[in-house]
């Protein structure tokens, strides 16, 4: 029984690769909109392009899910994913994202209980397994806004990335 994983556990996985798959979503509708210029374009020195954040966004997954979780060697080096410019095209990016999202599938799909509670030191903190996957689709879920909002200023449009759905339907009882 210790090697099986509780309704909980599947729940939380398959919850959390729903909001990772949406987030990855509304990223690739962002993108699509942008040239290859406003792709890597900074609002100001303050801030990052929507190229180094999709870059940043992998180093950070890999990180935590992949070397975290998954056991792969930690090789991150988190400067450099703000350093790049102009390297890589939108499809290039949303790519190397959908590779890495079947990548951390693999690792949180063969999660067991005592992984999602046992304590792990990724990037200097204490996490659970459960934490990590928390913090990953949470910071997924940060930038996936910052990309659309920065995306609404270039473009002046609605991104539509709920068109066909009735946001205003109540809540079942």
């Amino acid at each position: 029984m210790k090697d099986k994983r509780s309704d909980l556990a599947i729940d939380i996985v398959e919850n959390a690769i729903f909001r990772m798959e949406e987030s990855l979503r509304m990223i690739s509708k962002s993108t699509a909109l942008l040239s290859t210029e406003e792709l890597w374009k900074k609002p100001n020195r303050a801030s990052n392009s929507v190229g180094n954040i999709i870059i940043h966004l992998k180093g950070n997954i890999t990180q935590y899910i992949l070397a975290g979780l998954g056991g792969q060697e930690d090789r991150r080096q988190r400067d450099l994913e703000f350093s790049v410019t102009h390297s890589y095209s939108a499809k290039e990016l949303n790519h190397m994202l959908q590779e890495l999202m079947e990548e951390v599938k693999t690792v949180l799909y063969g999660l067991k209980d005592k992984e999602l509670i046992k304590s792990h030191s990724v990037q200097g903190f204490k996490l659970s397994g459960q934490g990590i996957v928390l913090h990953v689709v949470e910071h997924l879920s940060y930038h996936t806004g910052q990309i659309a909002f920065w995306t609404k200023i270039l473009k002046n449009k609605d991104l539509g990335f709920y068109e066909g759905f009735d946001l205003n339907t109540k809540n079942d009882k």
